[in-house]
């Protein structure tokens, strides 16, 4: 049995120097991560007679051992404090899960420049305008931009392999570059540029500049040209009238906002470029109940500007809808990390404080939205509970195979709890070695993968199987099988569609007994098992279209050892295509730069047997 932790003895020769604590429990799992300016002061508040806080007296009760990372500065440690957050995950520091990609619009280096979307890493050479909070808001941007400035939005493989322009030539939404003489390059590089003066907010410029080109053309009567300026600007008006959410303040913001309730918190961070809203996004960080307003928030900022996921960064400007003790610690932080000046502000007036007020708001609606339909997902669980005649769930999954002929089978695995979808758990199961198309073989495989020396904390209280008594079968012989030892044994419930395959007229078959039920179609409880055998069906075909994708875009040349990409490719120039490739004899192949006899024979014998 291990010692209590010596609070008393620690504390005597901790030093007073700036830095990062780590905190173990008994099982040398790292609790919690934190940074302060004077370690000394900062650990000895967790050991005082009288500790406010439930939270902070609950992580004490745990603590066994403390260890600290001395640094130079305090802009130092709290780098540091964020980098062994990302590491360890610890149950008591906020955590922030946010693995999506902040998309953008590209306006491509070309001598015919084009728009498109953007995602991750910005490699392409080009202007990027965004971040944008997800696809929808590019899309209708892009959408919007083609009815205003006929620019190409088309790939450059088609852009370089057109005779004669597509559909949105006559549609009069692109200039059409791809053919030679129907836009001077002069012309396409204007519209280029009023569209890049668009995205940039600057359209009084834009107005201004297609009022003059109108008259100019006007005046050396070229009439049709006129009409055609006159026609962008009208569409231009229209769309300034339409605008949305937007101020006079011309710079890049990020604006937070903070909601914290029953132990949930919602931050929401709203996007603005050049003074107008693109949108936003809400975060739930996970957290330890009764954390501090004031540690959400520093923990979200670190966490969602230091990550970089993506390719995401810190504008010059950041809005917080209340004051950090260490805001300036923050600033200097994030300066440092991106190399240029990045100011966080929460004493904001005027424009700033709207935009402030609109964050706040939006955190206020996401999170009551998000505890409501926690509130309904709980109640639908109670009454399932009911139904299915258990004392208590607190973990539900499901399981459903997916393929196309047989071809590429995926099992998926898919986890619900009290707060709904538990998308961490979900698991994937590329199924091998069966007869193609044999569902009951790979429900198998997969239960079999799943609880082959599964931690019993880990089970489900009800394992439901998406099919008929036949998978459910199957599932009963391998949870008898692999969970004969386990003091937990999970309910199952076979979920089988009607002849008629619609909604509210499933059967539900109980493991074992093999008792068919079926449930009202205006049931909460049925809902709630619809929900996860939708999401499991989801899950499953996502996954399959993946594989199948993967094996339909892969060369059989690449599974051939020896031949690597710069073998591939001589092999497919110098013969004409991988048909010409598996039609050559040894000789042929032989004769491919780069390829020996040797290996000539293994190609043919791969590509043949």
């Amino acid at each position: 049995m291990s010692q209590p932790f010596d609070a008393k003895a620690f504390l005597k020769v901790v030093t007073d120097q700036p830095g990062v604590y780590m905190m173990y429990d008994a099982g040398g799992e790292v609790i919690y991560v934190g940074k302060a300016k004077n370690l000394r002061k900062r650990l000895s508040s967790y050991f005082r007679a009288s500790v406010s806080g439930e939270k902070t007296r609950a992580l004490v009760r745990q603590i066994h051992d403390v260890q600290v990372t001395v640094t130079h500065t305090e802009t130092e440690a709290l780098i540091l404090e964020h980098n062994l957050i990302k590491q360890h995950l610890p149950k008591y520091n906020v955590l922030l899960r946010d693995d999506k990609s902040y998309p953008y619009i590209l306006i491509s280096d070309h001598a015919h420049p084009r728009i498109s979307i953007h995602r991750g890493a910005r490699k392409k050479r080009g202007e990027y305008f965004g971040p944008y909070p997800n696809g929808n808001a590019v899309r209708e941007s892009l959408h919007l931009m083609q009815k205003l400035f006929p620019v190409r939005q088309c790939e450059d493989s088609v852009y370089a392999n057109r005779s004669r322009p597509c559909l949105l030539y006559q549609l009069k939404r692109c200039a059409g570059p791809c053919v030679q003489g129907l836009v001077s390059d002069e012309e396409y590089a204007h519209q280029v540029q009023l569209a890049r003066l668009f995205l940039q907010g600057r359209n009084q410029q834009v107005l201004t500049d297609l009022a003059d080109s109108m008259e100019q053309a006007s005046q050396e009567l070229r009439f049709e040209d006129a009409a055609r300026f006159r026609d962008q600007l009208q569409a231009l008006r229209r769309v300034q009238e339409q605008q949305f959410v937007s101020g006079n303040v011309l710079d890049d913001l990020d604006v937070i906002g903070l909601a914290v309730e029953r132990s949930q918190a919602c931050v929401q961070v709203l996007f603005i470029r050049q003074g107008k809203v693109l949108g936003g996004r809400s975060y739930f960080p996970r957290m330890a109940p009764d954390t501090e307003a004031e540690e959400i928030l520093q923990s979200f900022v670190l966490q969602f500007y230091l990550s970089g996921i993506n390719g995401r960064e810190a504008p010059s400007e950041v809005l917080l809808d209340r004051t950090l003790p260490d805001e300036a610690v923050l600033s200097e932080t994030l300066s440092q990390h991106y190399g240029r000046k990045v100011r966080l502000r929460s004493a904001v007036r005027s424009e700033r404080a709207r935009f402030v007020k609109l964050a706040r708001t939006n955190a206020d609606t996401a999170l009551a939205s998000r505890l409501a339909h926690r509130s309904t997902q709980r109640q639908r669980l109670a009454q399932l509970q009911e139904v299915l005649g258990l004392p208590d769930i607190a973990r539900l999954e499901c399981f459903d195979i997916s393929h196309t002929m047989g071809e590429k089978t995926v099992a998926s695995c898919v986890v619900f709890d009290q707060d709904g979808p538990r998308k961490s758990d979900y698991r994937r199961f590329n199924i091998s070695g069966i007869t193609p198309g044999d569902d009951y073989a790979a429900m198998e495989q997969a239960l079999n993968r799943r609880f082959d020396g599964a931690d019993p904390d880990s089970l489900p209280d009800v394992l439901f199987i998406d099919g008929g008594l036949g998978q459910l079968s199957k599932a009963e012989a391998v949870v008898q099988e692999a969970l004969a030892d386990s003091p937990k044994q999970p309910l199952l419930v076979g979920v089988a569609k009607g002849v008629t395959r619609k909604p509210g007229l499933e059967t539900l078959i109980m493991g074992f007994s093999h008792e068919e039920r079926h449930l009202p179609a205006d049931l909460p409880a049925l809902h709630l098992i619809q929900h996860i055998r939708d999401e499991s069906h989801r899950f499953a075909i996502t996954g399959h279209r993946a594989q199948r994708g993967k094996a339909r875009t892969t060369s059989s040349l690449e599974s051939i050892p020896g031949v690597g990409a710069k073998r591939r490719q001589a092999l497919l120039k110098y013969l004409g295509g991988l048909q010409e490739v598996k039609r050559a004899s040894v000789d042929e192949l032989s004769k491919v730069p780069g390829i020996s006899r040797a290996l000539a024979e293994k190609i043919h014998d791969a590509l043949h047997h």
